[in-house]
């Protein structure tokens, strides 16, 4: 192959690899992130645990509906524990106060579901309510209130039922798992996340 030619084909390469990530793909590489942990999260543990920072989790065969959320952003090198960190210790005013903390705890804010609905809302990340599959893409995140009034949270798989509604993963008590729940529960929130969170105001 002529040298030219073999310089035209890496540069393809490098501009391949090194433009940013349309929000479609970004999703759909959330949503495979997101499946690859079935299988391999098999416990819903909610117990409070000491976390390193940054970069904090539980042991990988356990968790909560959000550190399905959490592990699927960190392999697209976004830490939620750092960013709504950060965001809470300029803003903890404004943050649910469900759990009467007088400030942020860096173990546990980013795997309670209605701090995560809070900043991805701050964030800019929120889309309208619907009933129409065609809205949710792979890698959408949605909250809902389960029947016991519970906050969980969602992410949108890559797959589809038979009608062609999307199917969702999470962790709802049994590890983590690939169902037809999109719109089994009272939706509060629907996020899509950008490919980089944008820094607190």
């Amino acid at each position: 192959m002529p040298m030219t030619l073999r310089l035209d084909y890496l540069l393809l390469f490098l501009l391949a690899t090194t433009l940013p990530l349309s929000a479609q793909d970004f999703g759909l590489r959330l949503a495979q992130a997101a499946e690859s942990q079935i299988g391999q999260t098999l416990l819903y543990d909610p117990s409070y645990q000491a976390l390193a920072y940054p970069g904090g989790d539980v042991p990988p065969d356990r968790g909560v509906c959000s550190d399905v959320i959490i592990r699927a952003l960190r392999q697209q090198g976004i830490d939620l524990q750092v960013a709504l960190h950060q965001d809470m210790t300029l803003h903890f005013k404004k943050y649910p106060p469900l759990w009467n903390l007088a400030r942020p705890d860096r173990n546990i804010d980013h795997r309670r579901v209605p701090n995560l609905e809070y900043y991805f809302q701050r964030q800019g990340f929120s889309l309208p309510l619907s009933r129409n599959p065609g809205n949710f893409l792979p890698g959408d995140i949605v909250s809902v209130r389960l029947a016991n009034q519970l906050p969980h949270i969602m992410i949108v798989s890559t797959q589809k039922n038979a009608n062609g509604q999307p199917l969702i993963v999470h962790n709802i008590g049994a590890g983590t798992r690939m169902e037809d729940s999109l719109f089994a529960f009272r939706m509060i929130g629907h996020y899509r996340i950008q490919a980089k969170l944008p820094r607190s105001p």
